[in-house]
C-alpha cells in the first residue's frame, strides 16, 4: 500500500546533510512496512535489527561503544550480512527498548554520517519517560548513553492512512481533481462528489490502520474489520501494562481510554473526569493523558480563549477535548453499526463525534496545530488554527447543515477575514467562508 511518507524519506535520502532519521507513531500504523518497502526500493541492500526483546542485540549497545568501526562487525556478525555505507539501508526496529542504541545515533552522526539509518519506535515517547525513572538507567544517563540525541537526529511523526491515502488505494483518480477543486473553489462534478462522500463514509467505518483497509480489501466484510479494529485497541492496552512502572498507572490509562466514546458522546465533546469515574480528579488522571498523548494513541484539542495571533499565547490547558487517533478505532470501540455510517442513518451526536475526530486526526497528520474556542457557553467553533499570521477559523458540520452563527460571531469579533466551512456540501467560496467537502479536509495544509 502507498503512504505518502515514502516522499519523505526520499528527500531526506537525498539530503547530503542527513542525519540518523527517528520515525516516532503508534503501533501498528505502518512504519516498518513502509520503511522495508523504501529501504528495497532505493538500496541495494536492507539490514534489519529489531530489538524488542533482543538481549542479544542490545547487549552490541550496552556498555557504551568505543567506536563506530568497532561496533559495524559485530553489526554484520548479528544479521549475517555485509553493509556497506551509501548503499545499505540499517533500519533499527522498536529502538525504544533499547535505550543505548537510541543514543548510539549520535556517535553515528557525528563519526560515522556515510551509514544510512532509519530507526523506528512505537511508544518511543513512553519508553524513555519510564527509562529515566529508572535507577541504574539514571546512573547510565549521567554517562550520556541513555539520553535523546537531541539535534543529532532528523525526526518524522507518522500517523494512520490519511483520508488522501486512503484514495490512493480505493480511487486515486480523484485526488487530483479534489486538489484543483479545492484551489479553485469549483464544486466538483456532481456524480464525483457524491462518490467522493460514500468513500468519506467508507473511511469513517474503516479508518486508517493498515490491517483494517487490508482485511476490507480482501474480504469486503465490514464485519471482520471490526474485529481487526478491536484487536488493534486490546493491543493498544496491552502495552499500558507493558510502558506504565506501575499497575495503578496502567489501570487509569485504560480506564481514560475506554471512556473516550462516551467522552465524545456528549454534545460539547470536552473531556471531563468525572465520566471516568465518580470523583475523578485531574490529578489522579494527568499522567494517563500524558502517557496517551505520548503513545500516539489520542489526539488532544486545548481550547483558546481569544481569536489572536498567537494562538498559543492564549491556550487553556484546563479546557479541552480528546479525539482518538484513528476515526475508525473510534466507530469499532464506540460499536457504531456500519450500516447506519453507510446510510446516513446516525445520529446526530455520533455524526457530529466521528466527524470532529476525523477533521482533528486530519489536521494533526498535516502537521497543523489547532484549538476550540467558545465564548460564555454560547458559541462554539469546533477548531481554530493559525497558518503563518493568519488565524482561521473552522467549522464542521456532519452534513449539510450550515447555519453559522458561531463562526459569524468569532469573525465580527476578532476581524477575521476568512473562514472555513467543513461539510458534506460542495467546494465553493461566498462572503469570505470558504466550503470544503468532508472527503476534501486533507487539502489544508500550511
Amino acid at each position: 500500500m502507498q503512504r505518502l511518507i515514502t516522499e519523505k524519506l526520499l528527500q531526506w535520502k537525498n539530503n547530503p546533510g542527513k542525519k540518523p532519521l527517528a520515525i516516532n507513531g503508534a503501533r501498528q500504523i505502518g512504519k516498518t512496512h513502509s520503511i522495508m518497502e523504501f529501504g528495497m526500493s532505493n538500496y541495494a541492500s536492507v539490514a534489519y535489527f529489531y530489538f524488542d526483546n533482543n538481549p542479544d542485540l542490545c547487549g552490541l549497545f550496552e556498555g557504551g561503544i568505543s567506536s563506530i568501526s568497532s561496533l559495524m562487525p559485530k553489526l554484520e556478525a548479528n544479521v549475517n550480512q555485509s553493509i556497506s555505507p551509501e548503499t545499505t539501508l540499517m533500519v533499527f526496529d522498536e529502538i525504544q527498548a533499547c535505550p543505548a542504541a537510541l543514543a548510539s545515533l549520535k556517535r553515528f552522526n557525528e563519526t560515522a554520517p556515510q551509514y544510512h539509518i532509519v530507526a523506528a519506535g512505537s511508544l518511543l515517547g513512553v519508553a524513555l519517560a519510564r527509562v529515566s525513572g529508572d535507577t541504574k538507567a539514571k546512573a547510565a544517563e549521567k554517562q550520556g548513553k541513555y539520553s535523546f540525541p537531541v539535534g543529532k537526529v532528523d525526526e518524522l511523526n507518522m500517523f494512520p492512512f490519511t483520508f488522501e491515502e486512503f484514495l490512493m488505494e480505493f480511487n486515486p483518480r480523484l485526488i487530483p481533481l479534489i486538489q484543483e477543486c479545492f484551489d479553485n473553489n469549483t464544486p466538483l462534478s456532481g456524480g464525483l462528489h457524491e462518490s467522493a462522500l460514500e468513500l468519506f463514509l467508507q473511511y469513517l467505518v474503516i479508518g486508517g490502520m493498515p490491517e483494517a483497509i487490508s482485511e476490507y480489501r480482501k474480504t469486503n466484510n465490514y464485519t471482520l474489520v471490526k474485529a481487526k479494529q478491536l484487536s488493534i485497541c486490546n493491543n493498544y492496552v496491552l502495552d499500558m501494562s507493558k510502558y506504565t512502572e506501575t499497575k495503578t498507572q496502567a489501570v487509569r490509562n485504560e480506564a481514560v481510554y475506554n471512556t473516550l466514546p462516551s467522552q465524545l458522546a456528549k454534545e460539547n465533546r470536552k473531556f471531563q473526569y468525572a465520566a471516568i469515574k465518580s470523583g475523578a480528579r485531574a490529578n489522579d488522571y494527568e499522567l494517563s493523558l500524558n502517557w496517551l498523548e505520548k503513545a500516539a494513541v489520542i489526539i488532544k484539542c486545548n481550547k483558546v480563549r481569544e481569536g489572536k495571533e498567537p494562538l498559543a499565547s492564549y491556550e487553556d490547558f484546563l479546557s479541552f477535548k480528546v479525539y482518538m487517533s484513528d476515526v475508525g478505532l473510534l466507530a469499532a470501540k464506540s460499536n457504531n453499526s456500519h450500516l447506519s455510517i453507510l446510510g446516513r442513518s446516525m445520529g446526530d451526536t455520533a455524526k457530529g463525534a466521528m466527524t470532529e475526530n476525523y477533521i482533528a486526526q486530519s489536521l494533526k497528520a498535516n502537521g497543523i496545530g489547532f484549538y476550540y474556542w467558545e465564548s460564555n457557553n454560547q458559541s462554539e467553533l469546533d477548531f481554530v488554527i493559525q497558518i503563518e499570521n493568519e488565524i482561521i477559523p473552522i467549522e464542521a458540520k456532519s452534513w449539510k447543515s450550515v447555519r453559522s452563527q458561531s463562526l459569524e460571531f468569532f469573525r465580527e469579533k476578532y476581524g477575521i477575514e476568512k473562514a472555513i466551512r467543513i461539510s458534506a456540501k460542495n467546494f465553493g467560496f461566498e462572503n469570505g467562508t470558504k466550503s470544503v467537502p468532508l472527503y476534501a479536509v486533507w487539502c489544508i495544509k500550511k
